[in-house]
This record gives C-alpha cells, structure tokens and sequence, in this order.
C-alpha cells in the first residue's frame, strides 16, 4: 500500500499530528498504525486528566508556547465537537518556609508565561479555596481545568477516519526501510510505501527512532504513577485540584489531589521506575527491558544524583502509610484509611547519554522521517499544538 504519510502510534499526540496534516492539506493520504487493538490505550488512557496553564515551563521552551497554544486549541476543539470538560482551576500550596521562594518563583514563571488572573493567598485565604488544605501560603491558578483525554483522542480519530485517513489497529512495526526515495514501514501484517514517516509511538518512540537514526543519543526510561482515589464518603476534602510545590530539579510535579473529569477524586501519583515500558503494576516485569535501562549511562547517572529521591518514592509506592503522610502535608485530615488503590499510568521520560533527563519536547528530523522522541506532560493539554509544530515540519516535505 502506498501513502503520503504514516503516522506510528495512535495516542493523543500521534492523533492530533495526523488531523493537523490533515487540516492543513486535505489531499494527503495518511495512514495511522497503533499496536494495540483500540487507541489511546497506554499514556492518553491513564493520565489524570488534567488541562494544564502552562504554568511550569520554562519561558520560550517548546512546552510553554505548546502548552499554552494547545490549551487553547483543546477548548476550541471540545466545544466545537461537544466533549465535556471543566475550568475548574486549581491552587498550589507551600507547606514548609523553604517552599516560598520557590513559589514566588513558581508564580512570577506563570506571569512569564503570559497567564493572567492568578491570585496570591495567604494560609487563610486558601482555605477559602479549598476549606481542609493547611498551608503557608499559596496561589490560584484560574485557567487549569479537567477532561477525559480517552475521549478527546477518539474525537480526533473519529475526526480523521471522516475525513478520508486510514487507521490500522494491532499492527506493530518492526521494521523501517529506504526504498527508492521512500520509507517502507513494516508491520506484523503488512508493509507500507510512504514519503514521511512520523514516530509518535510514546513509550517506544525511541525504539522506533532507532530504526532510521543509528545514533540516537537518548533513551525513554519508563516511570509509573500510581495513584490511590479517596473514598466516596471523603470526597467532600477537596474541591478542585490542589498541588505542592514542586523541585525544581525533578521533572515531576509532586503527589497532589485531582477531581476528575469521570467523577471521583485521585491522590497521588508518586514517580518510581517501571520495570517495564508497559509496567502499570508492581508485578510487570520484563528482563530485557529493566537490563536497558539499568545499563544506560545517562540512567546511571541519573541514579547517582537522585537516588534519595527515588528511594523515597519507592518507599512511598509500597507504604500506603507513607503515602497518606505525603498527602496530610496538603490535609492533614486525611487518614490512610480514607485511600482507596487506584489506577497507575507510566510516563515515557527521555533521558539523555549524560544523564540528563530530558525537560522539554524533543522532535528529531532526518531524511523522510520526524521522530517525537520526548513527549510527557503536558503532551495531552499540548497535543494540537504538537501537532501544528510537526504537521508544520511535514508539511514542508511536500
């Protein structure tokens, strides 16, 4: 089969980059391949469901203009084809006195960002916000929101089968190929001739990447969250969403509550290496997998400079006690009887040769191929934007 594009991988991102090609030249022919047998069943179907601000990032950083673009676009888009979300706002807490300058810097990076209506708040004025959070001092955040990212992904692939593209479930690739200035991709059923391939494929991106670009100089290092939901008759502790402080040198936001877009409240996730790509469980184990990591410098050093860090999740993961504790920084009247186990999602962090760990969208060009190597959060608030950046560096092939 031939065709102008093929898109690998049919989360959110890969989604959104195919009916962004397909917005902006129509007479494309693109075909999506997903693995599995269903979409958006890995990163996009077990995120929190969170619509980010842009809050985090760093100013001018691919994740700021994509964050804040794609929110917009993701509103637009949810009104447009009547998928439900909510503005519902959030606050973010400082509970110990070293947390304040991190939050004056949290809030001035937000104002940098271009976001407005943001408001400061004193220990008693949160709790106008939220009534059982305890805190020093804090601030609200007007724009964050919530939304079923499940269903925002099905809209866009019910959008680009509509509009004439292809999608194949349970094919996965395993191979690519030059063949007369094209790519031929290979899957487990079939092979496919097309002018630009786009690697989208999350926690295998850089997997696929390697089989175009030898020297690929990262690597995806999975990290589970996993989250514990509070019990119905608790529910009524928080509001909105509620958030700490986060280190600034850890590229993950901290435990924090989450009303959700399908109803109930999560607590958690915590941030611990998977012993898998697809680890979502404790038990989920794959030798080949966990010896890649374990042997990849920048993983290593990684290890070196984080490892407290890391045995403290790691502690909390298996500590349902340590655990309600992380949370009773936030409320302290939350009791680990009140915690419910809950669902578990796995972050695809690229991690560098050097052992960094990857802070921003990373999107690698080369002959007939773009690869979107680093795609966490907010790749789902992001994800039109991402699509826009990269059908805009497809579309220049053509």
């Amino acid at each position: 089969m031939k065709c102008d594009v093929v898109v690998i991988g049919g989360g959110i991102v890969g989604l959104a980059t195919a009916l962004q090609i397909q917005k902006t030249n129509p007479a494309l022919k693109i075909l999506l391949l997903e693995k599995e047998v269903a979409l958006a069943q890995h990163q996009t179907g077990h995120n929190s469901g969170v619509i980010h601000s842009g809050l985090y990032y760093k100013p001018g950083s691919l994740k700021a203009t994509n964050c804040i673009r794609g929110y917009h676009l993701l509103l637009d888009f949810c009104q447009t084809h009547n998928v439900p979300y909510e503005i519902c706002g959030k606050i973010v807490v400082a509970t110990e006195p070293h947390e304040l300058p991190l939050l004056e810097n949290l809030y001035n990076r937000g104002r940098q960002n271009g976001l407005t209506g943001f408001k400061k708040l004193s220990a008693e004025q949160l709790k106008e916000y939220e009534p059982h959070v305890s805190g020093l001092a804090g601030f609200f955040v007007p724009q964050t929101g919530i939304v079923d990212y499940t269903k925002v992904a099905l809209k866009y692939g019910e959008l680009l089968q509509k509009n004439g593209a292809e999608i194949k479930l349970g094919e996965r690739v395993i191979n690519i190929q030059p063949a007369n200035h094209e790519q031929e991709v290979i899957t487990t059923a079939a092979s496919y001739a097309t002018k630009l391939v786009i690697n989208c494929a999350g926690l295998y991106s850089d997997k696929v990447a390697k089989l175009t670009a030898k020297d690929l100089n990262m690597k995806i290092i999975p990290f589970r969250g996993e989250y514990y939901q509070l019990k119905k008759e608790k529910e009524y502790l928080v509001k909105n969403l509620i958030y700490p402080v986060p280190d600034p040198n850890f590229p993950f936001l901290g435990v924090h509550f989450t009303r959700m877009a399908k109803g109930g409240v999560e607590a958690g996730p915590n941030a611990v290496l998977a012993f898998r790509r697809e680890g979502y469980k404790k038990t989920d184990f794959s030798l080949p997998e966990l010896a890649e990591t374990l042997a990849w410098p920048g993983f290593q050093k990684v290890v070196a400079k984080y490892w407290r860090t890391g045995m403290g999740e790691m502690y909390r993961s298996f500590s349902k006690a340590a655990f309600a504790r992380a949370l009773q920084k936030l409320i302290p009247e939350i009791c680990e009887s009140d915690l419910t186990t809950g669902g578990a999602g796995v972050r695809a962090q690229a991690c560098s040769r050097d052992g960094g760990l990857v802070d921003d969208f990373l999107i690698l060009e080369e002959k007939n191929v773009i690869n979107v190597c680093n795609a966490p959060s907010p790749a789902a608030t992001s994800s039109l934007a991402i699509g826009e950046t990269v059908a805009s560096l497809a579309l220049k092939r053509f």
